[in-house]
Parts: C-alpha cells; structure tokens; sequence
C-alpha cells in the first residue's frame, strides 16, 4: 500500500493569523518534502473565495512542484470539473503530463458549496450531469489520435484535438466519492475511487463496503477495477495530553472549516447533495470522544499502522494523509509526515 500527502488548504478558523499566502507557501514546502521522505504523490485541493481553503489553483502549485522534483506523482484533490471547460481541464493536465513526465494522477469531483458556482455562473443544481459529461469528455480528448465532435447536454464542439498529449495513455483518472451514487460512477466509467473513510462510514457504511460495491459496478458494466484510494486525517500521539491537543484541533477543523462549507438546508440543496444534510448534523454534535478510525488516524504509530492494517485488508491501494488540518504548525506537519514513513510506512512493503 502506497501513501501519499494531501490537503484542501484549510483556513477559515476563527480569529486565525495564518494568512492564505503563509499557507500556500507551506503546502508546497511539504509537498516537496514527501518527495524527499520518500512519499508516493501529493494530492492538493481546489477551493475558491476561502469558504473551506485557499488554493484555487492545485494545476499551478503542482506544475511548481514537477520542477522541483522528480518521482512524486501530481494530483489534484480534486478538480471540481463542473467549474472548469472539459477542453480546457484536459489541455491543462495534459500539459502537466507532459512537463512531468508521466505523473499526474487526475482526480475530479462535484464539490459541495453553491457559493464556489455562484461567482462562475455554474448552475449548482445541475452539477451531477455537469460532472458526468465532463468527466467523460476529457479522457476522450486525452485517449483521441484524431479530432473529436462532441453535442452533448453541456458541451457542444466540432473536430477539435488538443495538445500536447499526456505522456500516460490512458492518464490515471479517479472519481472523488462521499455517496454511493459516486461509487457507481466511477465503476460505469471504469475509473479509479478515491474516498474518505469519514464520509464513507456516514453516508454508506464503511470501506469495505464501498470497495465491494465499487469491485462489483466495475465488472457489471465491463471494466477492470481500478485503484481504490482513501484520505485520512493523521495525528501522533503519544500522552494523553497530545491526544486531546489532537482530538480538539480535528474537532475545531469540522466546526469552523467544515460545517461553515456544507449546504445545510435540504430546500435548496439538490437531491443528489441530501446525504449531505445528515453528514451536517452529525458533525454539528460531534465530541472529541466520537472520533474513531472511521474519521482519523489518531495515536502512536501502533494505533494507526493497525488501523491502516484493516484499510489495506480491504482492498485499498493508497492512502493520502491529511496531516497540516487544524491550523497545525507547518514544522509539526513535516516532523509527522517524517515519522509516518519512518515508523508506520515500513509495515507496508
């Protein structure tokens, strides 16, 4: 099993002094750093007019990182492709391939807050059909030797090929998924999944039941299954004191970020965002004590290598490791990153 650093650049605490440019520059300090732990991929999140984070453009700071570094892989997390023009979602990733060399792994997603469309005139109600023309509009363009027409519900083009062409033919492509809904996008399309073990277990069950499910959609309409991967947020500690230090900062992170970004009201979400409304309310009521391996890596690195035993168990190929959550400080972040691979990586392979 692979790991991998990620993050959605949380920033919107209450009476916070960390400025965006402050963290910005931390993220990608770190993401350079996995590479010289010896981390697998860097996974960097989109978010807009800091309702949750403050990196609008992942495309960017990885097109940084790729010159900076030679092995990690590059990976959104994720694009919210409904913002974005599939033709030009798939000549920017293209041309990360290509200056990468072959790393990128594309991940893309819904996104969940009305207030990220509202700026772009996106309509957020159509975003599920949205997603699913996009989605499958730009591996065409990526996997086309030739010009492609396209008139669909969305999009409407005649004979266009982009350039460059991605190095990696297929390009890695994953759907993000907190429903299961997402889950069975991803096996139609033959695409990779990439969960969190937090949403999972509030909205479906649990790992293991979303790889069964995803496995199953997979040969049902064809297609081998692809990598399965899960993010988790990741705290050391070793005394009790550290632990409620870390139990009340991912407490704060759902508090002040989270719920702050969610729809909350089931009259003007779409249907397809009602699971969400739950997920809310939960989060709304959750105590330091609630927060299990369902949400978090959380304790010494015997806790969550045995935690993360259960994840590899199940089938999962990759996890992603949230570690700077919290307004965590940017050298604590890179001593756990580093203890991480020093301690619970080698158990692994």
């Amino acid at each position: 099993m692979d790991f991998g650093y990620f993050t959605l650049s949380d920033n919107h605490y209450d009476n916070n002094p960390r400025g965006a440019n402050t963290l910005i520059a931390d993220i990608l300090d770190e993401a350079i750093y996995a590479e010289e732990i010896g981390m697998h991929s860097a996974w960097i999140g989109e978010h807009h007019f800091s309702t949750l984070g403050v990196l609008s453009c992942p495309d960017l700071v990885l097109a940084n990182l790729a010159a900076r570094t030679r092995k990690i892989r590059l990976a959104p997390a994720v694009t919210v492709l409904p913002l974005h023009h599939p033709l030009r979602v798939a000549e920017q990733w293209a041309t990360l391939d290509l200056l990468s060399n072959g790393r990128v792994d594309f991940a893309a997603g819904r996104g969940y807050d009305r207030r990220e469309y509202l700026p772009f005139h996106v309509n957020f109600d159509d975003n599920q059909s949205l997603f699913e023309e996009g989605m499958e509009l730009v591996r065409r363009l990526w996997s086309a030797d030739a010009p492609i027409s396209h008139h669909g519900k969305h999009y409407q083009f005649e004979n266009v090929s982009i350039t460059p062409k991605p190095i990696q033919r297929p390009l890695p492509a994953y759907v993000a998924s907190f429903s299961k809904p997402s889950i069975e996008l991803a096996g139609r399309l033959g695409c990779g999944l990439i969960v969190a073990p937090f949403a999972a277990a509030m909205s479906f069950g649990g790992l293991q039941q979303v790889a069964d499910l995803y496995k199953e959609t997979c040969v049902r309409h064809g297609h081998k299954p692809g990598r399965l991967m899960c993010s988790y947020f990741t705290h050391f500690a070793d005394t009790p004191e550290q632990e409620a230090e870390a139990r009340a900062r991912q407490i704060r992170y759902y508090k002040e970020c989270v719920i702050a970004s969610f729809p909350g009201d089931p009259k003007t979400s779409p249907p397809s965002y009602r699971y969400f409304i739950d997920m809310v309310e939960r989060l709304k009521n959750v105590r330091p004590q609630d927060l299990t391996e369902n949400s978090v890596l959380l304790g010494s690195p015997a806790q969550i290598t045995q935690t993360l035993k259960k994840v590899e168990a199940a089938g999962f190929d990759e996890v992603i490791l949230y570690f700077n959550v919290g307004l965590k400080p940017h050298a604590q972040v890179k001593e756990e990153m580093a203890r991480f691979m020093r301690e619970v990586a080698p158990a692994f392979g």
